[in-house]
This record gives structure tokens, C-alpha cells and sequence, in this order.
């Protein structure tokens, strides 16, 4: 019994680090996706993304009422934006992924936040870090 809890375990992680427990498909697996989701922050990150025209939504555990967000998006074409919720469902952050620059979120409640990635016609690579404030 040990012995599945720990692979049930193993295969939870990699579901949540790979696909983002979607549906079952990854529409981003073509642009080697990496999401990272830890206590500290969460990251996204998609490579040579070719008209890329998808919503997906991450849960991340945030303790603290804010985040700051670091942009650093190469794009050619198309749109590509991210809302951030805070525990409660109410939107704290939303913002186009930009080149550059680092940002903070209005004050929200404690607890699993949502980080939603929207693309459309996306080509470029999209790349962002969220990492909660202080204490």
C-alpha cells in the first residue's frame, strides 16, 4: 500500500510539472513547456512557440496577500497575457507578458492561487516567474 501511494505520488508531480493536470492533453507539449511550481513561486516557461492559441490554468499555493511578477517574453506574433487570482477568485494581477519588468499584484487572500496563461496566434517564447512577497 506504501509502495502505491508513493508512485500515485510520483506520477501526481509529474502530471502537475509536464501537462498542468489539464484535460489530459497538453496542447503546449510541442514547445517543451516548464512549469514549476514550488513554495516560493511559480514559473512558466514555452520555447519557439508557433501560433500558439490556447487558455490553461495552474493552481499554485501562495501564503502570503501578493506577488511580484518578472516578465521576460520574446514575441513575434500575436497575443499572449496572464490573470492571476487570489484565493477567494478575485483577480489580483492581469497583465500582457512583456519583454521585461518586474511588477506586483494588488493585496489578495492567502491560500491556492490561479495563474492563467492566455494565448492567440502566439509565436515567440513566453517566459515569467510569480514569487509571493514577503511576510
Amino acid at each position: 500500500m506504501k509502495r502505491r501511494a508513493i508512485l500515485t505520488s510520483v506520477l501526481l508531480g509529474a502530471c502537475l510539472l509536464a501537462a498542468g493536470c489539464g484535460s489530459g492533453s497538453n496542447p503546449l507539449a510541442p514547445f517543451s513547456p516548464e512549469i514549476i511550481s514550488n513554495a516560493d513561486s511559480f514559473q512558466f516557461q514555452i520555447t519557439d512557440g508557433k501560433n500558439v492559441t490556447v487558455t490553461e490554468t495552474y493552481t499554485w499555493t501562495n501564503p502570503t496577500n501578493g506577488v511580484s511578477v518578472d516578465h521576460s517574453t520574446a514575441k513575434t506574433d500575436g497575443g499572449a497575457s496572464m490573470v492571476i487570482r487570489d484565493a477567494s477568485g478575485v483577480q489580483v494581477y492581469s497583465s500582457e507578458l512583456k519583454a521585461s519588468g518586474s511588477e506586483q499584484s494588488i493585496s489578495g487572500n492567502p491560500g491556492d492561487w490561479t495563474v492563467q496563461v492566455i494565448f492567440s496566434n502566439f509565436d515567440g517564447t513566453a517566459n515569467f516567474r510569480v514569487e509571493k512577497l514577503p511576510l
